[in-house]
């Protein structure tokens, strides 16, 4: 039986009061962006009942949708207002950059993998999401031609803070990204002050590795 339009609203009703809400994220866009937007389009169709899940998703070429509360906690750690400017580093599915063009002025995100970059566009092109440019490279290089950026997500684990990404920061500026090795990392916020960059430990997580020349 196919699943009806009301059907996956009620689904991601559920997920933002079961697995978002009632674990602490309260910026009340955030919520919104998520119950709003359908995380099945960005997942292929066989996947389309799991997409409200409490976990990440295969989405081809060994990368993965991260889970719904990962991108509800990455996305309000940038603390946005809606008139940012916000490079994403690993664009996969195109879902976390579908919530960031809601909270945020404009987003650039850049992918390793030419397939996801395409099938991502299309995905935000049905949705008619325009605020966002989409590159292919090596994102931990970050974007020069386009920075300063009021903040920076990396959905990607690395071994370390990309210098690059912290280069590109505006004053002021956050950086959020999974630090550790391949198994485990931790979320680490980045907030840059002047000449002193804050970090703040955000809790463990695990993600798919970072490519090119500051990943795996």
């Amino acid at each position: 039986m196919r699943t009806g339009v009301n059907d996956y609203a009620l689904r991601r009703r559920r997920m933002v009061q079961e697995q978002i809400a009632a674990r602490g994220v309260r910026d009340p866009h955030l919520l919104a962006a998520m119950e709003d937007i359908p995380r099945h389009l960005f997942v292929d169709e066989a996947l389309h009942s799991q997409a409200y899940n409490d976990y990440p998703l295969a989405i081809g070429q060994g990368q993965t949708i991260s889970q719904p509360y990962m991108v509800a906690i990455m996305s309000e750690a940038l603390d946005l207002t809606g008139r940012e400017k916000v490079l994403e580093i690993g664009t996969g599915s195109g879902y976390q950059t579908a919530i960031l063009a809601r909270l945020a002025d404009w987003v650039y995100s850049i992918e390793y993998l030419p397939e996801l970059s395409r099938r991502a566009q299309e995905a935000l092109e049905k949705l008619k999401i325009f605020n966002v440019n989409l590159k292919v490279g090596d994102g931990g290089k970050g974007w020069p031609a386009k920075a300063p950026f009021d903040a920076i997500m990396v959905t990607a684990g690395a071994p370390a803070v990309p210098k690059p990404l912290v280069e590109q920061l505006a004053e002021g500026g956050r950086l959020v990204v999974p630090v550790g090795d391949r198994h485990l990392q931790t979320l680490v916020r980045v907030i840059k002050k002047g000449e002193e960059l804050i970090q703040e430990d955000l809790g463990g997580c695990r993600f798919v590795d970072l490519r090119g020349e500051h990943g795996w």
